[in-house]
């Protein structure tokens, strides 16, 4: 393995545990007591039209998983492919988790600092800002493609993201 490829895989992981970390500790323990069934969401980008090469299977026993475990807290927002099984797109899978995120940690920021609930919009540009930017890391490190990923990228980017001074996790999650 090159030097450059062990240090973006180091990175990667940095990332991952960051996130974990972050959640575990910090969102985590004011996620409200609700309901943590995940809800079923659009199918993944291999079931709506077959020809995606990554298959979750890359997702098993890695640090990617966590992403999935960290976005099944998060009530109401996890939203697994309706056909989930060894088939699904792996990048689907890992953009899905981070749109959670996004969006997750974005509401939990907003109770934990007493603020007004955020706006709807603000939530759906914080869950494509994670989606597209975890999403393309993931698509990279492994050199594969994703039709739900290049729809997700070819978006204008969202405006107005929250910058650490104002909701510092999210702020550092949108940043990286």
């Amino acid at each position: 393995m090159s030097g450059e490829r062990m240090l973006d895989e180091l990175t990667v992981h940095q990332l991952l545990g960051r996130i974990v970390y972050f959640h575990v500790l910090l969102i985590a323990p004011d996620l409200p007591a609700a309901d943590r069934m995940p809800a079923s969401g659009p199918a993944c980008c291999h079931h709506r039209a077959h020809g995606s090469r990554s298959r979750e299977t890359v997702l098993a026993g890695s640090a990617w998983g966590a992403l999935l475990e960290v976005a099944a807290e998060l009530p109401g927002h996890h939203r697994p492919c309706p056909h989930a099984s060894g088939t699904c797109c792996a990048v689907c899978r890992v953009t899905s988790a981070a749109s959670a995120i996004g969006s997750g940690w974005a509401a939990a920021e907003h109770r934990a600092y007493h603020r007004s609930p955020p706006e709807r919009e603000f939530l759906d540009a914080c869950r494509r800002a994670a989606a597209r930017r975890v999403g393309s890391v993931f698509a990279a490190q492994h050199a594969t493609a994703c039709a739900g990923l290049d729809r997700l990228t070819a978006d204008p980017p969202a405006p107005a993201l929250p910058g650490v001074d104002e909701l510092p996790l999210t702020g550092e999650l949108l940043a990286l």
